[in-house]
């Protein structure tokens, strides 16, 4: 199930999963209301944003990229892989990329024939 960003009004972004396209608007945490917040569950909850630039400021590296990933079984051979192509990349229990820059991140995609068409994975 896919995980949706909340930001509280204090700032704070949580992290709640629901099932694909049931995802409230607002949720409650620790009795306080939360908004989605797409900019947070595009960058990825941990990841900051410059206001408004659309893109990834220096503390958004390292990225987990979810849309590049491989099934969890397939994630030591796409280490391989990218490993063996002069790319080495740390893929997560859930088969999901982590890329170090934009640079490592554009890389990687190249060797497996994909590119990045913005900034946010």
């Amino acid at each position: 199930m896919p995980t949706y960003c909340y930001r509280t009004a204090e700032g704070e972004i949580v992290d709640r999963v629901f099932p694909f396209g049931e995802a409230p608007g607002e949720v409650e945490v620790d009795g306080a209301r939360a908004v989605r917040d797409l900019r947070a569950e595009l960058a990825g909850s941990t990841i900051s944003v410059r206001a408004g630039s659309g893109r990834h400021s220096k503390a958004a590296w390292p990225m987990t990229c979810y849309a590049s990933g491989v099934h969890p079984d397939q994630a030591g051979e796409l280490r391989d892989y990218l490993r063996k192509r002069g790319v080495p990349t740390e893929v997560n229990r859930n088969g999901d990329p982590v890329y170090e820059s934009a640079t490592h991140q554009k890389k990687a995609l190249a060797v497996r024939g994909m590119n990045v068409r913005n900034s946010f994975c």
